[in-house]
């Protein structure tokens, strides 16, 4: 297969995903010369690459912050990674940016499901299944758990859709910066503010 694989459908591979020419030879090897097949390759190792390493130490990093619609919404966010040297780096500050400007946008409560307090997950599942009570047991148990994860995607950073690209969450988002930077990315903390909230 390596023979009919042209320099010319290596270049375009490497042009559409920014990987390496070795690493865009192999994908074609590996999909037949298949160019989508190929992409969806690379795309995946970029996500193990990004996974593998997640149990690296994140001790450096920016607080940073975002203000919006002239003063009434106010993001504070600390996101962490491995070197002094990525968080100076121009892509992991505007990826900082664009997950406070999320953040101003979809007002998430939690980072992940981690957070969530057990007896609220318990509260919610007790209302949901009230709700379709008188139901066979095995339809209840997909409506119940099909509400508390639509309460995940709706308060969870990660599990939200990005504002900017609708098609990947949030999490998707640092697993591909994650591959981009070649470090492990946090989103340690934030904190959202509202002029009138809570009043």
């Amino acid at each position: 297969m390596a023979e009919e694989i042209s320099a010319k459908i290596v270049m375009a591979l490497r042009e559409k995903t920014n990987a390496g020419m070795m690493d865009c030879k192999k994908a074609l090897k590996e999909a037949e010369g298949d160019l989508e097949k190929a992409e969806t390759i690379l795309r995946k190792k970029g996500i193990t690459k990004a996974e593998t390493k997640g149990d690296r130490q994140t001790k450096e990093g920016i607080i940073s912050s975002y203000i919006h619609m002239a003063g009434r919404i106010g993001v504070l966010i600390e996101v962490n990674c491995e070197t002094d040297f990525v968080a100076r780096n121009e892509i992991f500050q505007a990826f900082v940016k664009d997950i406070s400007l999320h953040i101003a946008a979809s007002n998430p409560k939690f980072i992940g499901r981690e957070e969530i307090p057990a007896d609220l997950i318990t509260k919610e599942r007790e209302i949901a299944a009230e709700q379709v009570k008188g139901k066979p047991e095995a339809i209840v148990e997909k409506i119940v758990q099909g509400k508390i994860d639509k309460i995940f995607a709706e308060q969870c950073l990660l599990e939200q859709a990005f504002i900017k690209n609708p098609d990947i969450t949030i999490g998707d988002f640092v697993k591909s910066k994650i591959a981009e930077l070649g470090e492990n990315l946090v989103v340690r903390r934030f904190v959202r503010y509202a002029v009138g909230e809570d009043i």
